[in-house]
């Protein structure tokens, strides 16, 4: 019996944090401002919220080396990758559609580990390919 052709999923897109046509394209820094309102300001401003983001978890006032390596440890359990900054401040990322509800989720979840790790967290922002720019004329 023929089983019939199937087509593979395309692999899941993951975007480098060293990538330097990445250009910060949502900002959310300021905890008295809701994540919902954040994207939605964004999605109105012409960012597709649709297409996966690098998303990065400022970290800051991590104690010491324990704490951050304890903090890649934890987070790289979930597909973050952890850039140790030095000086106690660190930066998680993994590339994900951004939706309120796991905008909301994910800064819950990185405040909670960087309080049990004695630091905090700053805020987040999103990354993604910038304008492609007209090529020039001969």
């Amino acid at each position: 019996m023929r089983l019939p052709w199937r087509r593979k999923p395309p692999p899941p897109v993951v975007l480098d944090p060293a990538d330097p046509s990445l250009v910060v394209l949502v900002q959310a820094f300021e905890a008295a401002r809701a994540d919902s309102h954040v994207l939605a300001e964004a999605g109105e401003g012409g960012v597709d919220l649709t297409q996966p983001l690098l998303v990065r978890h400022h970290l800051v006032a991590l104690p010491d080396a324990a704490a951050v390596a304890r903090a890649a440890e934890l987070l790289g359990q979930d597909g973050y990758a952890l850039q140790d900054l030095g000086d106690g401040a660190a930066r998680a990322s993994r590339t994900q559609v951004l939706t309120a509800l796991s905008a909301s989720q994910e800064r819950s979840r990185m405040a909670g580990l960087a309080q049990r790790l004695g630091g905090d967290v700053a805020g987040w922002d999103a990354l993604g390919p910038g304008p492609v720019s007209a090529a020039p004329a001969p």
